[in-house]
């Protein structure tokens, strides 16, 4: 009788729904942070931004079940893989969302994440062998580019938003009352005061107290200590999901003083199906579609890692057929992800490190994750519950998780030569400052054509395509991809 492979093994009912709960839990903040980013930045009202929370988990556990189960002989690695929304498309979303707000700019980004899907179902196969490209030089650079444009949405959470009713300042409110009896007169029959002039407005000047509030900066800096104080004095299980504990203790301190409200989780239903194209229909925009696609093929080189390592992880080999599979289930789980209203979709790395930590390497403990996500993703009063959170609880959680992004692209570049090699510190340099043009100065492509704004407008693709073309200028494309796996192999930037 031969044996089962360790990642064939069925464990019973019990402990597999224990285990698979553990890797729900682990992945749980990171998988609903994306869905309140992009909600929040497109000024969707809260119900829908709840809708986006359980489509997100739906969608979540649907695409795990696909990648660890298997699904014909074209989709699936089949390997102890959960799947959950990708950080590094965070930046190019939010930024369609600044441009085109509401249901509008909702139909822009899904009609991309559905085209990018589609097209990475089908150069999946090519991107395997396009590793070359992205050494460890390239890979850490776009790594530490995509935390530093995350980084600015975590102290939005935290501060506000520098522009709307959160800006840091506003207009003095005597001003304001002085110019509409103004206008009000330059109306009135007989009046020899000439009317105000279209578009005329008062600079602010006033401080506004809803910006930077100190209460609120304050429950930021709870939940950030009390993710550091579980992460140094947290063993195991605690310790892997502080960044969670952190957001429960920071919404129980906002609920206690009053900040928090139930009344949405109140009014949700218990039960309610996920359909497909329930807050917008899809736009598909080219220029949008190949921002999204460029930001698939950074994704799916990551991915390349996650598999190899997952593979040696667990004594499974992994070959060039299983890779497509797994890649192609990337494209196949964006392509869903768009139809039901969420976003690109990738292996989560968090969870391949829980498998190293409890040495369980059965795919069907993924599997039951899968399930657990797809119940969560149909009950509406948790996911307005999650909706409910005051952004400022998020804020210090934001600033560990985007932080941690950036972090593991400065580890990736701590193993590149930079002693023997001096180009590299020149891609580095020069990468990474026109990686941040779009975040210093947003406004500067205002005379340039419109066409090529929303492909401009992220630094994390003007980053990643200066990185490849600096890298292919001064170094070449090597033969020798070891390099560049070891380094997808530590990207942690989903």
């Amino acid at each position: 009788m031969q044996a089962v492979h360790p990642v064939d093994e069925h464990l019973p009912l019990g402990r597999l729904t224990a285990l698979g709960l553990q890797h729900v839990l682990v992945m749980y903040a990171g998988a609903v942070a994306v869905p309140l980013i992009v909600g929040r930045a497109l000024n969707l009202p809260a119900h829908q931004v709840a809708h986006l929370i359980s489509a997100d988990l739906f969608v979540c556990g649907l695409v795990t079940l696909i990648q660890s189960w298997g699904a014909t002989r074209w989709f699936g690695i089949q390997l102890p893989v959960m799947m959950g929304v990708t950080f590094a498309a965070v930046a190019p979303m939010v930024s369609m969302a600044q441009t085109t707000g509401g249901e509008a700019g909702a139909g822009l980004i899904f009609g991309a994440v559905i085209g990018a899907g589609v097209i990475s179902i089908l150069i999946a196969p090519m991107v395997s062998r396009m590793l070359r490209f992205f050494p460890p030089v390239v890979t850490g650079t776009i790594i530490v580019v995509i935390g530093i444009s995350l980084m600015r949405v975590g102290i939005n959470w935290i501060f506000g938003n520098p522009v709307g009713p959160t800006a840091p300042a506003v207009v003095n409110p005597d001003y304001v009352k002085w110019l509409a009896e103004a206008q009000a007169a330059a109306g009135a029959p007989g009046s020899a005061l000439p009317p105000v002039p279209k578009g005329f407005a008062v600079v602010p000047t006033v401080p506004n107290p809803k910006y930077a509030d100190l209460t609120g900066v304050g429950i930021s800096a709870l939940v950030l200590v009390s993710i550091l104080l579980i992460a140094k004095f947290g063993r195991g299980f605690i310790a892997n999901i502080s960044v969670l504990l952190g957001i429960v203790i920071g919404a129980i301190a906002t609920a206690a003083m009053g900040l928090m409200h139930f009344d949405k989780v109140a009014k949700a239903s218990w039960f309610d199906l996920v359909l497909p194209f329930q807050i917008a229909a899809p736009v598909f925009d080219p220029i949008l579609i190949l921002t999204m696609t460029l930001v698939m093929i950074v994704v799916m080189i990551e991915s390349t890692g996650m598999f190899l390592a997952l593979g040696e992880m667990t004594g499974r080999e992994v070959r060039q057929p299983d890779l497509a599979r797994g890649l192609r289930t990337d494209g196949l789980g964006t392509l869903i992800g768009g139809i039901f209203n969420t976003f690109p979709y990738t292996s989560f790395s968090q969870n391949v490190g829980l498998v190293a930590v409890t040495g369980v390497k059965s795919r069907f403990v993924c599997v039951a994750g899968g399930v657990i996500l797809i119940v969560l993703g149909v009950l509406p009063k948790m996911a307005a519950l999650i909706e409910s959170l005051p952004t400022v609880v998020l804020g210090g959680a934001g600033l560990v998780m985007f932080g941690m992004v950036a972090a593991t692209g400065i580890r990736i570049l701590g193993a590149v030569d930079f002693k023997t090699n001096r180009y590299n510190a020149m891609i580095v340099a020069v990468s990474i400052g026109v990686g941040m043009i779009p975040l210093v100065a947003p406004n500067f492509r205002q005379w340039m054509p419109h066409a090529i704004h929303p492909l401009i407008e992220s630094g994390i693709l003007l980053a990643s395509l200066a990185a490849v073309l600096l890298n292919l200028f001064f170094n070449g494309a090597s033969r020798d991809t070891s390099a560049a796996v070891d380094a997808a192999r530590q990207a942690d930037a989903h």
